[in-house]
């Protein structure tokens, strides 16, 4: 099902959670609402299922405007991040107590509840109850109800916020499995960043009621259009800088406070001397040797402190003028000595040339 929103706009009191946002969602796609508290993503969500009725602007699914349409004609189902489940019913009744409320007949409701709790893998567990079952367990469970009501749009508000680490990235799999498998459009908000590019066909990054980028995670990740969505996505640093001018047809190169820069050619123009932000991504900075092809970026620094996570290691340098930066080390042989200087290389490629700090985000 392809869903579009056109401008749609919703207060509350005086406070604008949506601001003439419009979109489009593709068939079968896995789209992610993301973007920190208070952003508009769950009003959004809650407009898609008919709980929130937009104060102008239209929905469209499949190109026919359901606006105006209650939630329970509306062909979606929302998966929350409390589970809702009866306490008093097994699991198999949770499952199949949509279906009775759709007067489904009961034999044709065993059979769409027998293959719902298949899909979700647990169809041992059709006897139990809530409270026997784990987090995971009875997250699958609201999976299962979902699926059996036969929906074409699946909405999912944060279901993953109540589970531990490890059971999070499980779900991960699961969810995306279940809606390819079913070949279901779905919504789903979050503020974790790693379930967006870990599980996103595309993804919308929101603030303050409004859409600030969409792209896939790779785009959205190496490719951010202004400063907030770079810290936002991931851990970045931040350098300012003026423009000299074209390098090349390719590069632009920029006075910082680590010295001239090179960076890559950004989509928008430029003139020399206008002020700009770069974005650095902490992974794409080497830390090379005198024998190491350095590039043309290259910058001298004091290493000041270290973190080491097992796979990889945090280092925090700092260069002239007192700023700091933030590099990642992938599988380390060896730490290296705080207090020492080391020559740090980047790539002009991964040089993301940012309007600048202060302005980048909406009013």
């Amino acid at each position: 099902m392809r869903i579009t929103l056109a401008h749609i706009t919703k207060r509350f009191d005086e406070v604008a959670a949506l601001a003439d946002l419009s979109c489009e969602i593709g068939d079968g796609e896995l789209f992610f609402l993301l973007g920190p508290s208070g952003c508009g993503k769950t009003t959004l969500l809650r407009v898609l299922a008919g709980f929130v009725q937009p104060d102008s602007g239209r929905v469209l699914f499949d190109g026919v405007d359901i606006t105006d349409t209650p939630p329970h004609r509306r062909p979606t189902a929302m998966v929350f991040q409390g589970y809702a489940l009866w306490p008093h019913m097994t699991v198999a009744q949770n499952v199949a107590f949509g279906l009775e409320m759709q007067k489904v007949p009961r034999a044709a409701r065993s059979e769409q509840v027998r293959n719902a709790l298949e899909q979700v893998r647990i169809a041992e567990l059709a006897d139990r109850r809530p409270n026997e079952l784990s987090g995971g367990q009875q997250q699958r469970v609201a999976l299962a109800r979902t699926l059996a009501a036969g929906p074409r749009c699946l909405l999912l508000d944060e279901p993953l916020a109540n589970l531990d680490a490890k059971l999070r990235i499980e779900m991960r799999v699961e969810i995306r499995r279940l809606c390819k498998e079913n070949q279901l459009t779905a919504v789903y908000v979050t503020h974790d960043q790693k379930e967006a590019l870990s599980m996103s066909d595309r993804l919308a990054v929101m603030d303050r009621g409004r859409i600030l980028q969409v792209g896939t995670p790779h785009e959205v990740y190496t490719h951010p259009v202004s400063a907030f969505i770079a810290e936002f996505i991931g851990e970045t640093n931040f350098v300012p800088g003026r423009v000299h001018g074209a390098a090349d047809r390719d590069t632009v190169e920029l006075a910082t406070p680590l010295g001239t820069l090179r960076a890559a050619l950004p989509a928008r123009d430029l003139t020399s001397g206008d002020p700009v932000t770069l974005s650095v991504r902490p992974e794409v900075i080497r830390i090379v040797t005198e024998s190491d092809d350095a590039g043309s970026n290259t910058i001298r620094a004091l290493l000041i402190d270290s973190m080491y996570l097992g796979d990889s290691v945090q280092y925090r340098f700092r260069v002239e003028g007192d700023l700091e930066l933030r590099t990642t080390e992938l599988n380390p042989r060896e730490l290296r000595e705080s207090g020492r200087f080391y020559s740090l290389s980047i790539n002009p490629s991964d040089v993301r040339v940012l309007p600048p700090h202060a302005t980048d985000a909406p009013d």
